[in-house]
Order: structure tokens, then sequence, then C-alpha cells
């Protein structure tokens, strides 16, 4: 068994690995290094605790087995999912960390004495607050990534649902929460405790019912935030270093990264949070006059000959280029025109994509060069003076409405301004709408040549014809 000052340092040495993994994906070029020093981090964290079981009882076999069984799945998933679907893997995965932390908070309420936090009837208050705490957020996380998941795999629709009271609702429900935990630390009577994690899991459902699918990358950064908390909480309940200094890491790295988002999308941290964004008439008044607008259509002859005249090119790529899988094409599109002499640039939205940096990913996946990728408030204003934009299945992001309509869902976000280029191409397979549900100005304006194909093929055709 191993001894537990020793525990202790390992521990503390998996939480520096932690923060050095944290340090290392602030940034692309250092990502691969940060994500190596988190697994192994988490494989030295995980390996003390298997040791510090102490004897081959049968809890230690079953251990074994189950983290097999558990590491196994995980690795099939990994090999296996596109990166199209990473979004809703991550919602998905968010939702076994919360329902991991309530069943350790189960077991903490109903064998205390276990974790030599007292008895049945007579838990210590401290320990009840910690393991409440790390339940109701966990049951939170739990249904909330359910319906996350729900949203973006398009089994729900991403539309936000909403109904009369729903926030006096929610803030009744918080305050009840609240005040069951004050009594429970007071009678500790069992009934309670079960209707706090009851209550838990019907505000995780009403706090992501309302939110649109314009905001799902801050909601994946905010679920993140929660099934961290929700393992510190769990992590003071077992006096456990290194669940607490992960937990913390998560949920602090998430809140922060949550609110960059909100501030980058000028919207307030706290109406995303509780559903006040998106909750609007998902149709601007004008979508239905501009859906009977001519477009101009164009093909991949039309699309070479704009760029390989022009002399600065800046691609915008968005959630079709991620269906389409096609970061590959184009970057050899992008390497022909460099051969052309043309400058090419990528424009990134904060929020382009299902997930936070989820371009970004795609675009690294191609070995497209660091110094090319530019995020929203870097190249905005090149656009005036770009000769072609080339938006390849990026909608709600290049959308002028955002600008021009109060009654919009997504009015007052900043958009990459695309159409003030001299020529927009534009790849997408139709006219509808993107995620957030309303028609994009930009397809009818007179510089927008829409080339209407799968975003892969059509730039392969572009390709060919360079």
């Amino acid at each position: 068994m191993i001894s537990v000052n020793l525990l202790a340092i390992f521990y503390l040495i998996s939480g520096v690995l932690f923060i050095l993994a944290l340090r290392g994906l602030s940034s692309p070029e250092t990502s691969r290094r940060g994500n190596l020093y988190g697994i192994i981090g988490m494989a030295l964290a995980i390996g003390v605790t298997v040791l510090s079981v102490g004897n081959f009882s049968s809890g230690f076999i079953y251990l074994i087995i189950f983290l097999a069984i558990g590491g196994s799945i995980g690795a099939f998933i990994a090999f296996k999912i596109p990166m199209t679907a990473m979004p809703e893997l991550v919602a998905g995965f968010h939702s076994l960390v919360g329902l991991a932390a309530v069943f350790v908070a189960i077991s903490a309420f109903l064998n205390p004495e276990i974790f030599n936090l007292g008895t049945p009837g007579s838990i210590k208050i401290a320990s009840l607050i910690e393991m409440s705490l790390g339940a109701a957020i966990g049951a939170i996380t739990f249904t909330g990534s359910i319906i996350a998941f729900l949203k973006l795999r398009g089994i729900m629709s991403g539309s936000p649902i909403t109904f009369f009271g729903q926030h006096y609702l929610n803030l009744i429900l918080g305050i009840c929460l609240i005040g069951l935990i004050s009594y429970l630390c007071i009678t500790q009577i069992n009934t309670l405790f079960w209707t706090i994690i009851v209550i838990s899991f019907l505000v995780g459902v009403l706090l992501i019912i309302p939110i649109g699918g314009a905001d799902m990358p801050v909601v994946i950064s905010m679920l993140n935030s929660y099934s961290g908390w929700a393992a510190a909480g769990i992590g003071f309940t077992l006096e456990n270093t290194a669940l607490i200094i992960t937990g913390a890491l998560v949920g602090s790295s998430g809140a922060i990264l949550s609110y960059i988002m909100c501030k980058g999308m000028n919207r307030s941290f706290f109406n995303v949070i509780l559903g006040g964004w998106g909750a609007t008439d998902q149709t601007s008044t004008s979508s239905s006059k501009e859906q009977k607008k001519p477009v101009k259509n164009g093909n991949a002859d039309d699309a070479a000959f704009l760029m390989k005249n022009a002399s600065s090119v800046i691609i915008v790529p968005g959630y079709g280029m991620a269906v389409a899988q096609a970061q590959h094409a184009l970057r050899e599109m992008v390497d022909a025109l460099k051969k052309n002499g043309v400058k090419v640039s990528y424009a990134i939205h904060p929020v382009a994509g299902r997930m936070p940096g989820h371009m970004n990913v795609l675009l690294a996946e191609a070995n497209v060069p660091y110094d090319e990728v530019f995020e929203l408030e870097e190249i905005n204003n090149d656009f005036a003076n770009c000769d072609v934009a080339y938006v390849i299945g990026a909608n709600d992001v290049t959308n002028p409405v955002a600008k021009s309509d109060p009654q919009s869902p997504i009015y007052g976000m900043p958009v990459l301004d695309v159409e003030k280029s001299k020529s927009v191409l534009f790849v997408k397979r139709s006219l509808s709408p993107g995620y957030a549900g309303i028609d994009n100005d930009l397809f009818y304006r007179d510089n927008t040549l829409m080339l209407f194909a799968d975003a892969k093929k059509m730039t392969e055709e572009i390709v060919k014809s360079l």
C-alpha cells in the first residue's frame, strides 16, 4: 500500500502536469505537448489511486476490470469519432463526469463511515455541504449535457424552447436547492438528499433547453466548468487532492473560457447561462422576403478564375467544412493559389463550429501554418481590402443581419465582415438557414457568388480548375 505522504506527492506532481497541460493547450503550437502533459498527469493520478487500494481484494479486482472496460470504450470512441461529432462527444463526456459525481455523493451519503465522514444520520456538516453541492452540480451537469448532446446531434431542435415564467421557475428551484441543502445539514433526512438530486436533474434540463443553437460553443465550455466544480466538490468530500486540483482547474478554466467567448460575442455571460439570449423569435422580420430574392449562381471554374486573378484571398471556414471533411482539399487549394502569388489568410470566428476551437483543430489537422490563421478581431479590418472571401460552410458568423436587425437572435454578435470584400464565394449545399435558424442576408448581396455543392467536392473541383 502506498503511503499517505507519497500519495500526496504524486497527486501534487499530477496537479502540476495538469497546469502545464492547460498552459500548452492555450496555443496551437504547443497543444500537442500540453495534451501529452495532461495524459501523463491523468495516468499518474489514476495509477497511484489504484495502488492506494493496497491489496488484491475483490474490490481491487473489480476496479481493474471497470478501468479496463471504460478505457477500452474510450479508446474505441476516440479512434472512431469524426471531428464533426466531437462537440456532442464532449457534451456526452461531461454528462458522465456529472453522473459520476452524483454516484460518489450518493455512496458517501449512504456509507459515510467508509469515507471517514461519520455515521448515517451523523455526518460531518462540512462534508454534508460538500457532497450536497457536488451532487447538485453533478446532476445539473448530467441532464444539461444530455440536452446539449441532443441539440448538437439534431435529435432535439436547436431552437430555444421556452415557456411562460421559465426564469421565475428556475429562480424558485435554485432557492429551493439552497434551502434544502441548509435543512439537510440540520436534519440529515435521507429524503431531502434525494429531493436535492431530483430537483438538480430538472434544473439541468431547464437551464439548457432555452439556449439557442448559436450559443452551443458557450454551452459546451459552461458545462465543462460545471463538471469541474462537481469533481472539486466531491474531491473535498473524499479528501482527494487530485480531484480537488483537477476539478478546480477544469471549473475555473471553463468559466473563464465561457466569459471570454461571451465577451467576444458581445453578449452577457449571465444572459447566456440563464437562457436569455436566443429566447426571441428565431426568424427576423425580413427573412421571408429575403428567401424570394434572386441569388447569383456560380461553379468551380468561376471561383478558380476569381481567386487566380486576385492578389489576396481570405478563407472563412465553418461547420460545413467540418461536415464535408474539406480541410485537406482546402489546404491543396491554398497551396495552388500561393504558387500563383496570391496572398491567403484564414479568418476564424470564436463560435465557428460547435465548440471552442473547432475550426482551429480542423485546420491544424490539415497542417495549415499557424501564422496564416487569424481571429476575428485580428483580421476583420482586412476584408475591406480583400479581393475574394472564400466562405466554406460558415453561416451565422458571416451574417450581416447581426449588425442591422434588432429582432434577430444574433443581433449584436460580432461577425466576420466578409460582405466588404470585392467578391464573396459562398460554398453551401442550399439556401437553408444556419444553426441559429435565420436567413443569411449575405446570400443575396450583389458581390456574392453562391457555389451550391458539397464543400469538399467543390473545393476539389476548384483545385482542378486552378
